[in-house]
């Protein structure tokens, strides 16, 4: 795979975008506004990163990362989308996603949820549960000793190989946690959710973003998704 198509330019496409260009990938961004908002990133990105529609960064690769807060997804090219392994970054703030009874009452986990907006992509949940600023500072070369793992869940086998590859060149180990009905294990509040990579993992939420990442390797989240308990989300306030 040479080119990645990212379809959200926030704060987690922009940095999978960095560590994909300087993985030596050809990326294709694109966001809701348009791409000519794209310039100032894609400028700082250099000539590896184009913008593009939507459906252009969908079809520009067989893996794309769909970087959208969970009310968007509907809106995501449905058909361009279509048979093609999608890595799915999202996550469900009721704060901020408004009420979603499925979810509240835990009949789908939020991957499920995206899945069904999806027929017949090769759905992987990823890169939900760690900050942004954290993805850069713990990427590392393969075979580090102080490589870091994430997470991913999905019911497609060679989905979620193709998936571990990709993040495995981006510079994280992977850990896979099982079907999209298990992924709770590291959605938000969840043993191995954001504060498993902070170094002060028990500072104020208002200052979490300010904290250094510290890196977790593949033993310490197998046994952070081990032990994780669901969160019940209807009882969440964010």
């Amino acid at each position: 795979m040479t080119t990645l198509g990212i379809i959200g330019s926030g704060h987690i496409g922009a940095a999978v975008a960095r560590l994909a260009v300087a993985a030596g990938m050809q990326v294709v961004l694109a966001n809701s506004r348009g791409p000519e908002t794209l310039a100032q990133l894609t400028g700082e990105l250099g000539p590896s990163a184009t913008a593009g529609t939507a459906e252009e960064a969908a079809l520009a690769g067989d893996v794309v990362v769909t970087a959208v807060p969970l009310t968007a997804v509907p809106s995501l090219p449905v058909s361009a989308l279509r048979g093609r392994t999608v890595l799915d970054t999202s996550n469900y703030y009721p704060r901020r996603d408004g009420r979603i009874t499925p979810l509240d009452t835990e009949e789908l986990t939020t991957s499920e949820l995206v899945r069904q907006h999806l027929p017949g992509a090769r759905l992987v949940k990823a890169f939900n549960n760690i900050l942004a600023h954290h993805i850069p500072q713990l990427a590392r070369p393969s075979a580090a000793p102080d490589r870091s793992a994430l997470p991913i869940a999905g019911d497609d086998g060679d989905a979620k190989r193709t998936a571990a590859a990709l993040i495995d060149r981006l510079g994280f180990d992977t850990v896979d946690a099982g079907p999209l009905a298990e992924s709770w294990r590291f959605e938000p509040e969840s043993a191995a959710y954001t504060r498993l990579y902070a170094a002060d993992p028990d500072v104020p939420r208002e200052r979490l973003f300010d904290v250094p990442g510290l890196p977790v390797p593949a033993e310490g989240l197998c046994t952070a998704l081990a032990h994780a308990q669901r969160v019940r989300v209807a009882n969440r306030t964010y």
